[in-house]
């Protein structure tokens, strides 16, 4: 489970009805919704909240590096509240379902010097493919 809100809390970020509904629907273990996706969710709890709302508060969540944001293959960019533990993306190719995964080893070890060309490497994004078991079913 994410602990999203309590990672607010200590932030002192004003947690506003809409900015703590926004907060409730993402936190979560494997949660990557797109913003049209938080934002019905949203509604369902308070039905007043509106898209422009909820489209800035993700912003926020983004720029206070509370939430990461994650874009796959020109499909719409999904939120994960994970941000603080890590973890690589497995992605089915055909739904675009997300989980998150947690492979054993170092992926900056991966990486062989000769490949760096001089950069300082600080971290790696490695994304999985594949076909998750309700597509490989159909």
């Amino acid at each position: 489970m994410s602990d999203l809100l309590a990672r607010l809390r200590e932030q002192g970020w004003r947690l506003t009805a809409q900015r703590r509904v926004v907060a409730e629907v993402l936190d979560g273990e494997h949660v990557h919704l797109t913003a049209d996706e938080v934002h019905a969710r949203a509604v369902g709890l308070l039905p007043e909240i509106s898209r422009a709302t909820v489209y800035n508060t993700l912003g926020e969540l983004v720029s206070l590096g509370e939430v990461l944001e994650v874009s796959t293959d020109g499909r719409a960019k999904r939120y994960d509240p994970n941000a603080h533990h890590s973890h690589q993306h497995l992605i089915c190719s055909s739904c675009g379902t997300i989980r998150d995964v947690h492979p054993s080893g170092d992926p900056l070890a991966a990486l062989p010097a000769a490949e760096r060309f001089g950069f300082a490497v600080s971290g790696a994004e490695i994304t999985y493919r594949g076909l998750c078991p309700d597509c490989r079913a159909h």
